[in-house]
Parts: structure tokens; sequence; C-alpha cells
């Protein structure tokens, strides 16, 4: 099947609906059609459609909006684990002090400049930082960070290109102690080599967080680019392999709905989505709004 880049997910939901007057197995096949090309994943669509039928028998929809109106609620209730929504919580309720966060996934999906907006973020609420330059690969990835924690105030912790990541976790571990830091964020695993170098890896720098503080990581958040389709979902399963990830944060939302992806992705692995890249500035990372994402992808962009 092949996928239509330039018409969002709205778009091609109102040429399916147009002229309906109720749903029957045509409908049904129309929209899971729309749902597969939109990235949501097999698994999930059917479970959607599932709802979507479900819903149908017990409601008289008989009008475009109503039918509509059905579709929303199906897709909304993927949603059932996500966390409840503060517009001024960046980090979780009832969280240790310091409040270790490891960050993983692959270069170029918006890692570094999700650490930095939550830094910034932090700061402004009056928290102290310290930022970790564990992905050690690539040279580019620890001089940008550097550059965002100047932006944002936090305190910045580095060995260069390719120290041992867990030797740079365990420093900024102990500068987070030794400074009162209120939160620890440490990034990480900037590629996809083999899962088990990856688990490997990661294995080690958690073992030398939780040696430094009992308990670290206490959350490890996955960064996936939304308009990557199945990428996203792909990198989601060998990171889930590799590690315990907690949370998503899912850049590049700003512009046309890229739903389906995330959709997939907390539906099938029950993590839920903390955070959403809006644009490029510090102000623009936002706690995740499932109301505001629904409504994204059912509007016409």
């Amino acid at each position: 099947m092949e996928r239509q880049k330039k018409t969002g997910f709205f778009s091609k939901l109102k040429r399916v609906i147009a002229g309906r007057k109720k749903v029957d197995d045509d409908f049904l096949d129309n929209v899971e059609e729309v749902l597969l090309i939109s990235d949501v994943g097999l698994d999930t669509t059917v479970k959607i459609v599932e709802a979507i039928e479900h819903k149908a028998e017990s409601s008289r929809a008989t009008t475009e909006d109503e039918l509509m109106a059905i579709v929303k609620a199906s897709v909304s209730s993927i949603f059932n684990h996500q966390e409840s929504y503060d517009p001024n919580r960046f980090l979780p309720a009832n969280r240790p002090t310091p409040y270790v966060l490891m960050v993983v996934g692959v270069n170029g999906v918006g890692k570094t400049t999700t650490i930095g907006k939550l830094a910034y973020r932090l700061h402004k609420q009056g928290l102290s930082v310290v930022l970790g330059a564990a992905d050690t690969f690539r040279a580019a990835a620890v001089a940008q960070l550097r550059i965002w924690a100047d932006r944002s105030g936090a305190d910045f912790v580095e060995k260069g290109q390719n120290a041992d990541p867990a030797s740079v976790a365990f420093d900024a571990i102990n500068a987070g102690k030794a400074r009162n830091a209120d939160v620890i964020i440490i990034d990480t695993a900037g590629r996809l080599h083999n899962q088990v170098g990856l688990m490997n890896e990661l294995t080690k720098i958690r073992k030398v967080m939780d040696r430094g503080i009992p308990g670290a990581p206490h959350d490890v958040m996955l960064v996936l680019d939304a308009s990557t389709g199945q990428n996203a979902f792909e990198q989601a399963k060998q990171f889930t392999k590799a590690t315990d990830v907690s949370c998503l944060a899912l850049t590049k939302m700003d512009g046309t709905a890229k739903g389906g992806v995330a959709l997939g992705i907390t539906d099938q692995f029950s993590i839920p989505i903390r955070y959403m890249g809006l644009g490029e500035g510090e102000e623009d990372l936002k706690p995740f709004d499932v109301n505001y994402f629904i409504d994204s992808m059912f509007k016409e962009m």
C-alpha cells in the first residue's frame, strides 16, 4: 500500500465518512485502511476498529458528524494508561531528589534538543539541573548538549568524544549529589548498534547510576521523531528490548498531525507519552496533552 504523505489523517477520514449514514463493513474496511496508511500499526488499528464497531452498536449515529465522533472516541480510548495532564508539570509528582532521568534514542530524532528544552523549563521553574553528556559516540552530541547547558543554566558534565558512557554517567551522578541538584539528566545511546551491544551499554550505565544513587535512573525516556512512521516503531521495539523504557517524548509534532505512530507505540508498548516537541525554541517542549493531540488529528491541516 503506497503511503500518502501529503494528505492528513483527517482529510482521508472525511472522504471515507462523506455521505455515510451508518457503520457497516465497508465503512470499517475503509477506516482500517486510513489508520494503516497513517502508521498506526496493525494491532492498534484492529483494536480501534473493534472499538468503533462496539460503539456503533450502542449508538444511533446517522450523520457524518456523529460517525466522526465515534471514530474520534475510539481513537481516544487508546490512551487509557496515559499520565494525567498538567500544563505546568514537567516532572512526575512525588519524585525523589535528586531525580535522575536517563534519555535514549537514535541520532537525528531531536534527543539532545529535547533534553536542552527540558533543562530550560526546569531551570525556569527554579530547579537546579545537571546534564551528563554520555552520548560520546558522536562529538557533535557533546558539543550540542554543552550549548543547551549554557542556554538553560544547567551544570554540565562531559569527558569528550569516545569516553566511556558509564564513566560520564558516574561523574554526572556524583556532581549532582555534590551540588545538591534537583534533577540529573543523562544523555546516552545516540545510535542503534546491534541489540546486544545496546543492551550491554545501557545495563552498564544503569548499574553505575544505581551505585551512585540507589534506584537511579528513576525514569528512562525514549525520544522519537513522530514524523518517521514505522521507523519510530522499530526504534521503540529495539530500545524497549534493551532497557526498561518508562516514558516517551515525541518530537516534530508541529505542522501537520503525525499521530499514527504515537497511537501504535503507546498502545503496543503500554508506555505513557510525557512530552511533545512543537518547534525549535526553548519554550517549544510541552507536557503531552491527549486532548490537544487528538484534536490535532481530527482537524484539517
